[in-house]
């Protein structure tokens, strides 16, 4: 069984590293963990963002030389549980850092939370309550 304090690594193509950095770090507040910092042929570029010395990470990756098109839905989330009002400051930093405002395609997300798309689609929902497990 997979318990609480395994690490956790959520990987997603990026058409454009940078993007994904200024919306993940600059706009959400995330760290950048790591990021390869030569271009090695054969080899993916990569972005690691997180919070310092959390369980989890998201790795983006960019292959330039076999690049990959990311398809997210409208159902493909990342969820953040706030456990309280979402800040319109935060959402207009996101949106500034490269993101777009959508609707939320499950009414729950809309109803509890904001949903924004980052800079390839993918959707971040700051939901305003909090997660018991």
């Amino acid at each position: 069984m997979i318990d609480s304090t395994v690490r956790v690594r959520i990987a997603r193509p990026s058409r454009d590293l940078a993007a994904a950095e200024r919306f993940y770090v600059g706009g959400l507040g995330l760290d950048v963990l790591w990021r390869s910092t030569e271009r090695v042929s054969g080899e993916h570029d990569l972005l690691m963002v997180g919070p310092p010395g959390g369980a989890w990470h998201f790795e983006l990756t960019h292959d330039p030389e076999r690049p990959l098109e990311p398809t997210p839905t409208v159902d493909d989330l990342f969820v953040v549980y706030l456990g309280a009002p979402v800040d319109e400051a935060l959402v207009a930093r996101l949106e500034a850092a490269g993101g777009t405002r959508v609707e939320a395609h499950n009414p729950y997300w809309e109803e509890f939370g904001v949903t924004v798309a980052d800079p390839d689609g993918y959707r971040l929902v700051l939901c305003s309550r909090t997660w018991g497990a």
